[in-house]
């Protein structure tokens, strides 16, 4: 998973179970972002990585039959299954386009969101300096990345190190490194493409998990699916079974697993 394209592979392959395994995840991260763009009835929105709705639907809901919101997704099932579960908006548009240089015109929109989305661009910087661009002036922008890790999800990750190579990227290993690492260098990055009044919010997603099979079934579910398809599938049995062993001492009173990711939300203005 070197190239967007092989992230859009992984994610083509787990669109029909994304998000959806009863594990919510993307939508609250994703609430949590429209909240702070508070889009306004008859804005134009654009929905960078929309992957199956979780900020699209918020989103044009907020702009109302007079507005429009665009989500562009790398991966075709994606889009085809988010075109489906939409389709009774007639405000919403989703297509296929690469988050590195949507194919809109510039100046075009009053808000663009992307959550979850910016750790696997592979020039980050360049990314977002084209996301400003399509923003009018004194339009919105707002880019959701991971704050603070609970160790326990390192140490689950852990079971797949051995089988990644160097490059891959994954939403939590990239995604706290570099740029991604402190509130700062997201506003940095965000002042260097043009956007000013930057600042940054937090919020805290709580991943609950009814046992350790139901945590397989979301590892499978989203990004983290690429590590598996890392692992050759004579192995994948041990790395299961090492799973199921970190698990075990993670279970709370009632059998559940509960793990806890704080959430970065930073926003400007072009």
């Amino acid at each position: 998973m070197t190239a967007p394209e092989g992230v859009a592979g992984v994610f083509d392959r787990a669109a029909d179970t994304y998000d959806d395994v009863g594990v919510p995840w993307f939508e609250p991260i994703a609430l949590g972002l429209v909240e702070e763009l508070a889009v306004q009835p008859g804005e134009r929105v654009l929905d960078i990585g929309c992957g199956r709705g979780a900020a699209l639907r918020p989103l044009a809901l907020a702009t109302g039959p007079t507005g429009h919101a665009l989500g562009i997704d790398l991966a075709p099932r994606m889009v085809e299954r988010t075109a489906e579960d939409l389709r009774g908006l007639p405000q919403v548009e989703v297509r296929v386009g690469d988050a590195r240089a949507p194919a809109v015109p510039a100046a075009s929109f009053d808000v663009v969101a992307s959550s979850l989305v910016l750790f696997f661009m592979p020039d980050p910087p360049a990314a977002l300096r084209a996301w400003v661009a399509l923003l009018v002036p004194g339009g919105r922008i707002g880019i959701t990345t991971f704050g603070t890790q609970d160790g326990r999800w390192s140490e689950l990750d852990g079971a797949f190190t051995a089988y990644l190579p160097p490059a891959m990227l994954d939403a939590r290993t990239s995604g706290l490194r570099g740029p991604f690492a402190s509130d700062e260098a997201m506003e940095e990055l965000l002042v260097d493409a043009g956007v000013g009044g930057v600042r940054t919010v937090h919020g805290t997603v709580t991943a609950a998990f009814r046992d350790a099979e139901h945590y397989l079934a979301f590892t499978w579910s989203h990004g983290q699916r690429g590590m598996w398809e890392a692992v050759p599938a004579a192995e994948r049995p041990a790395v299961r079974t090492l799973l199921l062993e970190r698990l075990d001492p993670f279970r709370d009173g009632d059998g559940a697993i509960r793990l806890e990711q704080e959430v970065r939300y930073t926003l400007g203005q072009a």
